[in-house]
């Protein structure tokens, strides 16, 4: 006899993956490109295929049961190589699907003239968060307290429009990347001066300060946790009270970064995790639809 299955443990059927690496990898230093292709060989041809053409993206989503991602971009010409080019390249890749696609963007604080036209610029665009990423722009996420004044009027000015801002935390593999500055700690200033502007915690400090991120996501009702680059099937070894942040975990998988797997196998891994229905669908649907609403 055959059962009809629940509805309830169906997985979601409009996923949002909020953290894939969608990037101009013709800008990457060749230091860093190496390091990119780790483990991606025989994937190269895709890989090459999927940074130019939005169609074999969209592909591979509808494959993994993925309905939409955020496309992670921000300068890092110092480290990763990435230039300003990033940011029109973010908004141009989405345009091909505005539904699916969720550009982001980035201004950074040591190379801007004009902090603040520059994210009025990144709205005009399109983009839809701004992305800043200490380890690989060299400076802590609370460094406008020690006078990096451009980083507080990125930060404000986002505050103003609207515009969330994800900071990476947690450590980074790539060359000339200062993990130093990937504490989740910093992110306390940022959320009691500014308030009102919604915080994405990237990583959740993985794998060196998960106790940090887990305290700031308690104390800031307006900080959100994205899992990308945790393996799914330790999550919980991880984030043991993850049950009761629920509300405010975001799904993300950090695709195709080293050592990240398929993004259907992270889903089926986070599927197989002792977790109520109503907490797994929260952090693949409808979390991510509260902060990137979907269009009508």
């Amino acid at each position: 006899m055959t059962h009809p299955v629940s509805a309830a443990r169906l997985p979601p059927s409009r996923i949002t993956d909020v953290h894939i690496h969608i990037q101009p990898w013709r800008e990457l230093k060749p230091q860093v490109l190496a390091v990119m292709w780790r483990d991606k060989e025989a994937e190269r041809d895709l890989m090459v295929q999927l940074m130019e053409d939005p169609r074999a993206l969209l592909q591979v989503m509808d494959r993994s049961g993925v309905w939409r991602a955020g496309l992670v971009n921000y300068p890092s010409p110092d480290v990763m190589g990435f230039t300003d080019a990033t940011n029109t390249f973010s908004a141009t890749y989405a345009r091909a699907n505005p539904e699916r696609l969720l550009p982001y963007g980035g201004v950074h604080p040591r190379f801007t003239r004009d902090a603040r036209g520059d994210v009025d610029r990144l709205v005009d665009l399109g983009i839809r968060l701004v992305k800043i990423h200490p380890p690989h722009q060299g400076f802590p996420a609370n460094a406008y307290t020690d006078g990096l004044e451009a980083l507080g009027a990125i930060y404000r000015r986002c505050e103003e429009r609207g515009l969330p801002v994800m900071i990476h935390t947690g450590t980074s593999v790539f060359p000339g990347a200062r993990s130093k500055y990937g504490n989740p700690m910093e992110l306390d200033d940022v959320a009691i001066d500014f308030p009102d502007l919604p915080l994405v915690m990237a990583h959740g400090g993985r794998p060196l300060y998960m106790a940090e991120a887990f305290f700031i996501l308690r104390r800031h009702r307006h900080v959100r946790l994205d899992i990308s680059g945790i393996p799914p099937a330790r999550l919980l070894e991880y984030f043991p009270r993850l049950p009761e942040v629920a509300d405010r975990v975001l799904w993300g998988t950090d695709w195709p970064s080293p050592g990240v797997r398929e993004m259907r196998q992270n889903i089926d891994q986070f599927l197989a995790l002792s977790l109520d229905d109503s907490h797994k669908r929260a952090i693949l649907e409808t979390n991510a639809l509260a902060l990137f609403p979907a269009a009508r």
